[in-house]
C-alpha cells in the first residue's frame, strides 16, 4: 500500500488502526490456488486468522471455503454468507455438544479424538459423514506453539492408533468422507508435506468412502528480507503429482484440500500507531507507542519479527530504536531497529498484521482494540469501529447492593 493511503488513513480513522489490503489477500488466493494446477485444489479459509465479515466475503468471491475451529466461527462464516458445506469444522478438547451443532447445521465435521468418534458413531451410525483428524507424529513448524503435529501434541489421533479407529468405524458403520492432518505453522521444506502426506496416502487405503484428503497448511510468508520461504509453485508441483499418483493408487479420483490462514491474509495488513514518547535511557532509545502486545501478540507469544517502517520521515537519518507499548509489563514490538528519525507524533506501520493481530488483541489494562480499514479498489473503508468505554463495561452487571448514590 502507498506510504500516502497510509497516512491519509492514520489521519481519518485515527491510530491504533489494523489496514488490509483486499488486493493482496486476492493475490495471495490466486498464487496458492494456481499453485496446484491442473489440480482444482480446494481452499478452505482459516479463518482464525482474521474473521471480519468482510474479509470472509472477499474470499467466498474468489470461491474460497472456510476452515473453522470453533462452533462460534461457523456461525461467523455463515454470516458472511457461505453455506454449511463449504465449512469444515475442526475444533479440539470441545464439548460433543459443538460437534451435534455443527452436524445439525451441516457442516463437514473433523473428529480428532476417539472418544468423539465413538460418540459420533453411537449417535449418527453411518447416517451421517465425517473427516478424521491424524497426528502423523512430525516435529515441523516455526515454533513450539504452533507445532501441532508431533507426539506430545495434543491435535488428532495417533497415526499408530489407526487400527482402533478402524474397528470403532466398522462397528459403528461410520462413513468416513476425509482424512486431514496439519503439522504446524511456517513451514520451509515442502517434503514435510510429503512425509505426512504418504502417511495419510497409507492411512487412506483402508477407507474405500473417501471424498477428500484435507493436508493442513502452514506455508510460510515473509516476515524481513531474510526469510527463506518455500517456493510454493515447487510445493504445488510436487504435491500435485504425489496426490495424481495416490489417487491412481486408491482407485479414483479424490479432492485435495488446504486450510490456509496466514498465507493468505498476514501480507495484506499493517498495524498503523502512533510514536507517544521517545525516551533516552542510560542503554537504550524507547519510542513509546499508542499500542502494545494487546494489539499484537505475536511479537511476545512467539518471539516474531515484524518489520517498522517511520512511515512519517521516510528518508531521514536512522538511528538505533526499540519500539515498545504502552502496556504494563514488557511488551517489546520491535527491538533495536533502524528507523529513520522517529519525533513524537509520527505514525508508524508494522508489517505482517493481517494474520493474527485483531483476532489475538484483547482489552488488557482496560484498552480499547483498534479500528479495521479495508482498502477496496483503491478506497479505504472502515470496517469495523474502535472500541468504545462502552464496550469494555458492556457484559457487566452491577450488584444493587454496591452502588453509590
Amino acid at each position: 500500500m502507498r506510504r500516502e493511503l497510509l497516512l491519509e488513513i492514520a489521519n481519518e480513522f485515527g491510530t491504533p488502526t489494523y489496514v488490509y489490503d483486499a488486493d493482496k489477500i486476492e493475490n495471495q488466493y490466486n498464487k496458492l490456488h494456481n499453485a496446484f494446477s491442473p489440480l482444482d485444489v480446494k481452499l478452505h479459509y482459516a479463518l482464525k486468522a482474521l474473521s471480519n465479515v468482510n474479509i470472509l466475503r472477499v474470499l467466498k468471491n474468489k470461491g474460497a471455503g472456510l476452515d473453522a475451529v470453533s462452533i462460534n466461527e461457523v456461525h461467523l462464516g455463515i454470516r458472511a454468507g457461505f453455506q454449511p458445506q463449504q465449512i469444515m469444522f475442526t475444533p479440539n478438547c470441545v464439548s460433543f455438544d459443538e460437534y451435534q451443532e455443527a452436524i445439525e447445521l451441516g457442516v463437514t465435521i473433523n473428529i480428532d479424538n476417539l472418544n468423539s468418534l465413538e460418540q459420533f458413531g453411537n449417535l449418527y451410525g453411518g447416517t451421517k459423514k465425517c473427516c478424521i483428524r491424524i497426528n502423523p507424529h512430525i516435529m515441523a513448524g516455526g515454533n513450539a506453539n504452533i507445532s501441532v503435529g508431533h507426539i506430545d501434541s495434543k491435535f488428532g489421533i495417533s497415526i499408530h492408533q489407526l487400527r482402533h479407529v478402524l474397528r470403532i468405524i466398522d462397528h459403528y458403520k461410520i462413513h468416513v468422507n476425509g482424512l486431514h492432518m496439519h503439522t504446524g505453522s511456517d513451514i520451509i521444506n515442502p517434503d514435510v508435506f510429503l512425509q505426512g502426506a504418504e502417511l495419510l496416502y497409507d492411512a487412506a487405503m483402508h477407507f474405500d468412502q473417501l471424498e477428500f484428503l484435507d493436508f493442513g497448511s502452514g506455508f510460510k510468508v515473509a516476515y524481513k528480507e531474510s526469510d527463506i520461504i518455500p517456493n510454493i509453485e515447487e510445493v504445488g508441483k510436487k504435491i500435485s503429482q504425489s496426490f495424481q499418483q495416490f489417487c491412481k493408487t486408491y482407485g479414483r479420483d479424490l479432492e485435495l484440500w488446504f486450510e490456509p490462514g496466514k498465507y493468505i491474509v498476514s501480507e495484506s495488513g499493517k498495524l498503523l500507531i502512533t510514536a507517544t514518547v521517545v525516551k533516552q535511557t542510560t542503554s537504550t532509545v524507547f519510542i513509546g507507542v499508542n499500542s502494545g502486545q494487546n494489539h499484537l501478540l505475536r511479537p511476545m507469544f512467539y518471539n516474531a519479527y515484524h518489520h517498522i517502517k517511520n512511515i512519517s520521515n521516510m528518508s531521514g537519518e536512522q538511528k538505533l530504536y526499540s519500539v515498545v507499548g504502552n502496556i504494563c509489563e514488557s511488551d517489546t514490538l520491535g527491538h533495536d531497529r533502524l528507523l529513520n528519525t522517529v519525533t513524537e507524533g509520527d505514525i508508524l506501520s508494522i508489517d505482517n498484521a493481517g494474520a493474527y493481530g485483531f483476532s489475538m488483541s484483547n482489552q488488557y489494562n482496560s484498552r480499547f482494540r483498534p479500528a479495521e480499514v479495508l482498502v477496496l479498489e483503491g478506497k479505504p473503508h472502515l470496517i469495523r469501529r474502535r472500541e468504545t468505554m462502552e464496550d469494555l463495561t458492556r457484559n457487566e452487571v452491577e450488584i444493587k447492593e454496591l452502588q453509590y448514590e
